[in-house]
């Protein structure tokens, strides 16, 4: 069984998109990782619900959600035309652009409500990603929606933050 089925005309496997998307992706993981220090004093002492998850939880959450997305994106790639490759390409830019940057938000500029309303747009950003993957392979579109629900988690857990530590 092969998880990357799409073949090119002499029935090889294109891997090529598939590549560029881990590549894409990883870079902002790394950008957006740069910036995060769940050890600092200052997100030490922050008020967290009692249902954030502990530290380790995050990277081992995000690292398969971060293979899905870069699986979904190669894979639609992969079934576009070309028309689509811009408006694919632009809306996974601007995605994991607004992914890297609740990170610089949040902990680097020490600012909950920055990073709540970066990714409160990451939510929107995901949802016309899902809807622009869709248009090219549904099924990509559904290896998107663990990765979405992710997000909206974050977004409910940095709003809560946000409420618990007003002067923040």
């Amino acid at each position: 069984m092969r998880l990357i089925s799409e073949r090119d005309g002499q029935n090889r496997v294109r891997w090529q998109p598939y590549a560029g998307a881990a590549a894409v992706v990883t870079a902002a993981a790394a950008i957006g990782n740069a910036a995060t220090d769940s050890r600092s004093t200052w997100y030490q002492r922050l008020s967290k619900p009692p249902w954030q998850p502990p530290p380790w939880a995050f990277g081992a959450t995000w690292t398969p959600l971060y293979g899905s997305l870069a699986w979904s994106v190669g894979r639609a790639w992969s079934q576009a035309d070309k028309r689509e490759h811009s408006k694919l390409a632009t809306a996974l830019a601007v995605n994991l652009s607004l992914n890297a940057a609740w990170s610089w938000l949040f902990f680097a500029a020490r600012s909950p409500r920055a990073g709540l309303a970066a990714t409160a747009a990451l939510n929107a950003s995901n949802l016309h990603l899902i809807r622009r993957t869709s248009r090219n392979d549904p099924c990509a579109a559904i290896g998107l929606l663990p990765y979405a629900a992710w997000c909206w988690f974050a977004t409910a857990l940095n709003a809560k933050i946000v409420h618990l530590n007003p002067r923040h």
